[in-house]
Formats: C-alpha cells, sequence, structure tokens
C-alpha cells in the first residue's frame, strides 16, 4: 500500500535511497529534510510504498504552477524515488512512479523531468544506476537539445591559474558582503531573471551566508556571479555525491555573467577568482555540477565525474522540451 510522505519519513528516505543507489551516492535525513521544505511557490507531495509495517521505498514529486518566469508550469519533476533492493522488481517501482505521475497531472503538469527539480536529488538519472531500461519502457525519452549532463571534478590542492589571458585588470571579483543583496538582485534580474535569480532568493530566505556568492564587479554594478558550497554552507555539500573525493570538500556552480560581458575573458577570470577562494579555504575535492561544458572546465583541471540521462515524459500526447 501507498500512504503520504511525513515529514517523520525523511530518515527511513535516506536509509532506502541509500540503500537503493549505493555508498557514491548516499544522502543523510538532512538532506531529506532540506529538499522537502517548502519553496516559494511550489508544491511537493509524496507516498511512501508499506509492505506491513515496513517502510520499503518512497516516491517525491513537485511542480511551480505559478511562476512562468522561473519555470513553464506544464514541467514537473519527480524529486526521487527509491525501493530497497530487496523489494524491487514486485511492482513497487511502477506504482510509487504512476501515483507520482497522476498527481503531476493533477496540478496542471504536460509533462516531467527525471530529477533535476528546484530542490534537487540529482540533474537526471545517474547513468551508473543502469536503470535506463525501467524508465525507457514507461515513456521516458532523452531531452532533444542535450540527452546527457555531468559533473566534473578536481583536485584543488593544487590548482594555478590555467592562463593569464584570465587576469582581468578592469574588474573587481570577491565574495559577496552584507549589503550587497540589492546589487545582486538587480543583477540577476537583468541578466538571469529566471532560476538562477529563484535560487538566489531562496537562499536569503534559508538565512545563507552571503559570501558564498562570489560576485563580478564592473563600473556599472554586478555583472557576475559565482555560487560556492562549503562543509558548512546551508545547502547540503552532499547534493554533490564527492564521497570518492578528498577532503575537505567543495562545489563550484552556477556561473555567470552579463551578456555584455561575455567573450572578454570575464567568466574565466570570475571561475579561476572561485577555484582559487576554494583552495584557499582549504578545499581539496572540488566538484562543477550539472553541466554540458566538460571542455571548458577541462580546462581549469576538472575531469568527468559522474554523467547523467537528462529524461522527458510527456504526460499527455507528445514530449516537450524543457
Amino acid at each position: 500500500m501507498l500512504r503520504p510522505f511525513e515529514p517523520s519519513d525523511c530518515q527511513p528516505a535516506a536509509e532506502i535511497w541509500t540503500a537503493a543507489c549505493g555508498p557514491d551516492l548516499a544522502i543523510s535525513p538532512r538532506f531529506v529534510e532540506y529538499n522537502t521544505r517548502p519553496a516559494t511557490g511550489a508544491v511537493q507531495s509524496g507516498r511512501v510504498a508499506l509492505r506491513g509495517d515496513q517502510r520499503v521505498g518512497f516516491v517525491l514529486a513537485s511542480a511551480l504552477p505559478d511562476s512562468p518566469e522561473v519555470m513553464p508550469p506544464e514541467l514537473g519533476w519527480i524529486d526521487a524515488m527509491a525501493v530497497l533492493p530487496a523489494f524491487q522488481h514486485q511492482g513497487i517501482s511502477s506504482e510509487l512512479l504512476a501515483w507520482a505521475e497522476e498527481w503531476l497531472v493533477r496540478q496542471g503538469c504536460a509533462y516531467t523531468h527525471l530529477g533535476g527539480s528546484l530542490r534537487p536529488f540529482t540533474p537526471g538519472l545517474p547513468v551508473e544506476l543502469g536503470s535506463d531500461a525501467f524508465f525507457d519502457q514507461r515513456g521516458y525519452q532523452a531531452r532533444a537539445w542535450g540527452p546527457m549532463d555531468w559533473d566534473v571534478a578536481c583536485d584543488l590542492s593544487d590548482y594555478q591559474i590555467p592562463n593569464t589571458k584570465y587576469q582581468i585588470s578592469n574588474v573587481t571579483i570577491q565574495p559577496g558582503q552584507p549589503g550587497d543583496e540589492t546589487a545582486v538582485h538587480d543583477f540577476f534580474r537583468r541578466t538571469f531573471p529566471g532560476r538562477w535569480r529563484f535560487e538566489f532568493k531562496e537562499f536569503l530566505k534559508e538565512h545563507g551566508r552571503l559570501s558564498d556568492y562570489v560576485l563580478l564587479w564592473t563600473e556599472r554594478s554586478v555583472d557576475g556571479f559565482a555560487r560556492l558550497t562549503f562543509e558548512d554552507s546551508e545547502r547540503p555539500i552532499e547534493r554533490f555525491y564527492m564521497r570518492r573525493l578528498p577532503r575537505p570538500w567543495g562545489q563550484l556552480g552556477p556561473i555567470g555573467v552579463s551578456d555584455d560581458c561575455r567573450g572578454k575573458g570575464y567568466g574565466g577570470a570570475l571561475l579561476d577568482a572561485g577555484l582559487r577562494l576554494l583552495r584557499d579555504c582549504g578545499v581539496r575535492g572540488c566538484v562543477i555540477d550539472w553541466t554540458r561544458l566538460v571542455d571548458l572546465y577541462g580546462k581549469f583541471g576538472f575531469k568527468p565525474y559522474r554523467q547523467y540521462r537528462m529524461l522527458l515524459k510527456s504526460l499527455t500526447s507528445e514530449v516537450k522540451n524543457a
């Protein structure tokens, strides 16, 4: 039977996920609790599969129905789904997935993305799980404009600036400070008014440390940003599944600059500054997550670390692009 997901299910859900996905993708109850906190304007629901009194699986789904400037209202997400290994191949996964898809249809969603939600467990389906066939058989198809995304990683202990062209003299790059919030809001409104602006607003709502945003200042104002995650940041570092990397851990991303600053080396200078800041804070294992720019980050010493299939399913008649 299925019953609604409740706050008390965070610890069992973490245990189920870790048992199903393995130690490299292990998560904690704190991570599940963080990913099930209400996000502004979002709706989320879930079900727990029971066999007797035992929790053996769960699914979470979400949508953002009334914020088209952030995400299309017809898009929904399968946030996470897992079943204990001993109970797999018994129809439980199919039952959980069917419930989630039906719930998304009731929210007005026409299609759903596997992973990649506003508070993602993963960007997509980790290739290492080998569960492609299950989703292929249920109508999930590769995203047309990019079927694969990657996490890339490196050890920053011996990081050096890769090229002098990234040494830009007419900008200031430094961690955010209290009082910078308005300038950052203006930058996002001007350049990245969608998801990245939404994430910054949620970051402030969660009382995130502003210095976790590295800011590029020009004579105009803020013209670039790179978000960092440390082991003590407001979002759990385990979201980036770094167990194969040396500690201390750190993460960089997303990163972006204003339209008229592109092609001038500003992005490279900002990336270099963020990586040097992580290194100088003692970070060794570093991930840049959820990207297709493998060659670009390779110039800074990063190598492919984890691969994801980016899968969509039409909940009506035809798979559409996100």
